[in-house]
């Protein structure tokens, strides 16, 4: 598994404001969806792409165009889909899966309760969005189902990681032949007692959506 901290000053200033516990719902969704188009830059620097045969107004080149099969696109939901329009920006032609996951807040495994993706992944390069990689079983739960199902890579895309969720999300994938790529806009201090990252930004998809 390859780790990837987004060093841009662009990255850094909407984090910061990100953070702020006074910034409001709809400023928090405006800069998210800003912040993972700049991520989702660097996450797909290895997107499958082909040759293509054009002509400009000037002679005939050769470009790319994007191969096939199209890429995956899958929010963890709820907060993933606060980070799917900023991710489709870059990926218009994506198509999208969903995975609803939930955190048990008292042994802090994930379980999932609703699943819409294709049964065969077979060389599929897939984009996992979750804002926050906390403890990491959410994500390794996520990876391991996209693995089982053929995909041919898996890059996650979080606003923030902890350290013990990269750690704990090695050794949970640890022996996958799939390639997993984690691409986060920080990797923070530490863990508090409750599985919340430190300094982090609070709870992603309460600060997106609310508490409802």
């Amino acid at each position: 598994m390859r780790t990837h901290v987004v060093d841009h000053p662009l990255v850094a200033h909407k984090l910061t404001v990100l953070r702020d516990r006074e910034t409001t719902s709809p400023t928090f969704r405006l800069l998210t969806d800003e912040l993972v188009t700049l991520l989702a830059y660097e996450a797909t620097r290895e997107v499958g792409v082909q040759p293509l045969e054009i002509v400009t107004p000037v002679t005939a080149t050769t470009g790319v165009t994007m191969s096939s099969p199209k890429p995956l696109v899958v929010p963890i939901l709820r907060a993933g889909l606060g980070m799917l329009d900023g991710m489709m920006r870059l990926l218009p032609t994506a198509e999208v899966g969903f995975l609803g996951m939930v955190r048990d807040e008292g042994t802090l495994l994930a379980s999932t309760y609703a699943t819409r993706l294709p049964e065969d992944l077979a060389g599929r390069q897939c984009f996992v969005l979750d804002p926050m990689l906390a403890t990491g079983g959410t994500l390794a739960a996520a990876v391991r189902l996209l693995a089982e199902r053929g995909a041919g890579s898996v890059v996650c895309i979080c606003l923030l990681a902890a350290p013990e969720g990269v750690e704990h999300l090695e050794s949970e994938l640890a022996g996958l032949d799939t390639p997993v790529t984690v691409v986060t806009a920080a990797l923070d201090e530490r863990l508090n007692d409750k599985g919340y990252i430190v300094p982090g930004l609070g709870d992603a998809g309460d600060r997106l959506y609310g508490i409802a």
